[in-house]
């Protein structure tokens, strides 16, 4: 799909991958709206590409859709939707201090995995109703999982359980669009320079770093916005999640 002058959505858009994947967009030519449940981070974000700032919890139901609305409005059906909203708290099953808060297992999939799904029928939904393009596709919807979807370490359960959610969500989507037009992917980062990362102590980051095996560092929130737009210029890249993350496999601790 050629990018300028279509509407995109970016959730998680306020920070870190979604940030430089709004970023990314933008300079492809793409009407893009900002959405994250922080505000200003959304602002600032939007104010620098010339988007919309959207505050979203991609969880609710109801503000899925008014975020959807208001960005339909503002800029026409979006084409491409990508799903980067998304938390990680760690936390054992079974802890310390006993067994793990069900609300917090719960919270976690609410965002990661419904919050996915919740977009992905909102956008999916205008998507189908466009006009076909001359490579024959309608739109792209892409997620993103991790790399913990399929070797989640200790005291990842819930972060795991949401993204293996994500990359099955995947080819059930690309299956049920495909009479449309419509194509979805997934992303699987492995480390990545995002805030959650590099709020931790120094010390902890070279240690994770080192454990890539090439490059022996943190991926950088572009090059993840590189390969969202590899993906959205190929047609033929369907129903994939796709691992973005120098051959690590993670180790159970």
């Amino acid at each position: 799909m050629q990018v300028s002058g279509h509407a995109a959505i970016v959730t998680g858009g306020g920070s870190g991958l979604g940030a430089a994947t709004a970023r990314a967009l933008a300079r492809a030519g793409a009407k893009v709206a900002v959405l994250d449940i922080n505000s200003n981070g959304a602002k600032a974000v939007a104010a620098d590409i010339g988007g919309l700032a959207v505050t979203c919890d991609v969880s609710n139901a109801e503000s899925g859709e008014a975020a959807v609305s208001w960005a339909r409005e503002a800029h026409g059906p979006s084409r491409i939707l990508v799903n980067c909203a998304g938390i990680a708290p760690a936390e054992r099953i079974v802890g310390r201090d006993g067994p793990m808060a069900l609300d917090n297992f719960r919270r976690v999939i609410e965002v990661n995995l419904i919050g996915t799904f919740n977009m992905t029928r909102l956008v999916g939904a205008d998507m189908i109703g466009l006009d076909v393009l001359d490579d024959g596709e309608r739109g792209i919807i892409i997620s993103t999982a991790s790399v913990a979807a399929f070797e989640g370490q200790i005291g990842q359960a819930a972060y795991s359980a949401s993204k293996g959610g994500v990359h099955s969500l995947t080819i059930v989507t690309a299956r049920e669009f495909a009479r449309n037009g419509v194509r979805a992917n997934t992303i699987a980062p492995g480390l990545f320079a995002t805030p959650l990362l590099m709020g931790m102590p120094q010390e902890v980051q070279d240690n994770l770093a080192a454990s890539v095996p090439f490059p022996s560092r943190f991926g950088m929130p572009d090059e993840y916005a590189k390969m969202v737009m590899v993906i959205v210029d190929n047609v033929m890249v369907n129903g994939e999640t796709i691992r973005l993350d120098g051959a690590i496999r993670m180790q159970p601790r």
